[in-house]
This record gives C-alpha cells, structure tokens and sequence, in this order.
C-alpha cells in the first residue's frame, strides 16, 4: 500500500511555526479552555471504547440513529480513515467529489480505486450524471464534503439525495464528511439520517472550535461502524477522555450559545474578505464556512508562486490551489479572531501593492 504525501500539511509544516498569522486555517476560532469543566476525572480509556453509550445514543438522535449506529473517534479524520478501511476491503472502488481535502481523495486510493469528479469554476456546482457515469460494479461508496472545503460550496439537499439514491442503487454508501454543516444557517439534514446507505463525519472541530479536543464521529449502518470499530483497536482504541468530557458539554446546554457565535463570527468575516476581494479585483465563490477559495492575482503564475510570496514577505500563511489541484487559486481560511483576519488582510493588500 501506497498512499501521497498530504501536501496541505507539508505546506503548514514548512511555514506555519515561523509565520506571524495562519490565514490559512480551516476552522472556527478556538474556545477557551475555562468555557468548560475540564476535569473529566480518572485519567484512563473511555470504556466501552466505541465511546460511552448514553453519549452515543444522544448523538445518534440527532440522525435518527441508535447508540450501536455511532462511533466515537479522534477527530473527523480518523473517522473518515476507519470507514474507508471498512469499505474499501478488496481492492474497493470509490468516487469521490474534488477539489476536496486530500484526505479524502489519498485514503481511499491507497486502499483501493478511486474515480474523481470534478467540480467546475467559477460556481463549483456537481454534475450528478458525472457521478452517475463514474460508479462502477465495484464502486463500493461516493464521498463527498459539505459544505466543501476549500471552496465553500453547499450543494443543495435535491444534490445531495440524488448522489444518495445512486449510491443506494449501486448497493453502494454515500459518505458525507459534514464538518462544516452546522456553520451554515439553515443546515442540510445530515446524511446517515437520509437512509440506511448514508454515512456521516464530524468533530467538534469546525464548527464548535474545540479543535483540541481531538473528538469526533462516525454515523451509519451498524455493520460499517462495527466494522471501523474492529478497525479502531488497532488505531486509537478509544476516543479522547478529555474530548468525550468536553462534548458531552458542547453539545449540552450550551451548543445553541456556541454555535451562534460562531455562526455570527463567520458570517461577519465573510463579509469582511468579500470586502477585500472586491478591493483587489479578484472572486470568489460566496462561501458556506470558513474557507473560501479565491483566484491568484494577476503577476503570479500560480496559487503556490503567490502564497509562498505572501509568506516570505508577510510572514501570513495561505494555502495554495495548486495542492488541491486548481493552480489558479488559493484558499484563504477566515475563522480566526477578528483582529488577525484584519491583519492578514492588510498585510496581503501590502504584498500586492509591492508585487503589482
């Protein structure tokens, strides 16, 4: 098995510690730490270690799910990891909906084969007859995200259920890697709850700023999770202790207050950055999130020539298209305080008044 360097990260790794301001960050602001209770007592395993079943039975509501239908895992991306390996079992095939986050796209194709469907600029809107046309006999699930990073697009719910209806057909499942979907305003139903072939990824992560936690989950059919549980004993063994004992709070009596926040927060940085794209006459497609995938300035060659200008002048870091496999772009992540997104902002304005 062989699987591609995750290029995003090698990026963040190169510049990210010497660099005075991440606007390339991909979620929400952190919360404080003093938000919570942060004692969840004696330091061992969550036991069970699929997560603790009164926690997983109040998630699992939420898709119209049972306990034994949810996996707790370390962040969304173990989650995803864990269902692609259930899935994927000899030499599986995937289709799966990109530009995306790598992961997304590298996993399944170092188990497996994946077919890719592209989105198409300036909109991003998915064919769903392309997707149609990539499944095969062997096409064992289709993988999307929304709302999608890095371009912000939501596809609508007529989208997302047809993609589910021919995942159905093809005896398939249709996972939804849906971090971002609780930043919306008016949220999309998420997808294990559209039927038994829809699977669902999240954390705590984007949308409630606990990146910390390391938390996450997995929703679906009880065969995949039992499935990417045996798989877990060989991974992480149990979720985070710190990261359950925040969750259960998160997602308490406090979620409507934090999520509002957010969504406050995001939207006003949205409008921020639109701002300064007009200024600087470059596009966008108006985003759903905290990402948004913006075009190069004119005087760059690429996405990766631009950002590491941006970087080595500015000290700010931005994600190059490129790594996503769209040179013409570059993404720019506005979740972060106020007062740093204004900063980044400025200090790019600069790069482009000296570079233009």
């Amino acid at each position: 098995m062989e699987i591609d360097p995750f290029g995003l990260e090698r990026w963040f790794a190169k510049y990210e510690h010497d660099a005075d301001i991440m606007l390339a960050e991909s979620g929400i602001r952190s919360l404080p730490a003093d938000r919570f209770d942060t004692d969840p007592g004696e330091l061992g395993y969550v036991i069970p270690t699929d997560g603790d079943p009164e926690l997983r039975a109040e998630v699992g509501a939420r898709y119209g799910r049972t306990a034994d239908e949810v996996l707790f895992t370390v962040g969304t991306q173990e989650a995803n990891f864990l269902a692609f390996l259930s899935l994927l079992e000899d030499d599986g095939h995937a289709v799966v909906v990109t530009p995306t986050y790598q992961a997304l796209h590298a996993v399944p194709d170092a188990f497996g084969d994946v077919t890719r469907v592209g989105l198409e600029p300036p909109t991003w809107e998915l064919d769903v007859d392309a997707v149609a046309d990539a499944i095969r006999p062997e096409t064992s699930v289709i993988v999307l995200n929304n709302p999608n990073n890095p371009t912000g697009r939501y596809h609508s719910l007529e989208t997302v259920e047809a993609l589910y209806d021919l995942a159905a057909d093809a005896d398939a499942y249709l996972l939804c890697d849906e971090v971002y979907r609780l930043l919306a305003e008016d949220p999309l139903p998420p997808v294990a709850s559209l039927g038994p072939r829809g699977l669902s990824t999240t954390s705590l992560t984007k949308a409630y700023g606990l990146a910390g936690t390391r938390f996450g989950w997995l929703v679906g059919d009880r065969e995949v999770i039992e499935a990417a549980w045996t798989w877990k004993d060989y991974t992480t063994i149990s979720p985070s202790l710190f990261g359950q004992h925040i969750a259960r709070q998160a997602l308490g009596d406090d979620e409507d207050a934090i999520l509002e926040e957010n969504r406050a927060l995001a939207a006003d940085h949205r409008d921020r950055v639109q701002a300064w794209i007009d200024r600087n006459d470059l596009e966008w497609y108006d985003p759903v999130g905290v990402n948004g995938f913006v075009t190069v300035p004119d005087g760059f060659a690429d996405g990766t020539e631009f950002c590491r200008t941006v970087v080595e002048e500015a000290s700010v870091v931005l994600a190059p298209g490129d790594l996503f496999g769209h040179p013409d772009y570059f993404r720019i992540g506005f979740g972060l305080h106020t007062e740093e997104l204004e900063e980044g902002l400025e200090r790019v304005s600069g790069v482009l008044e000296t570079n233009q």
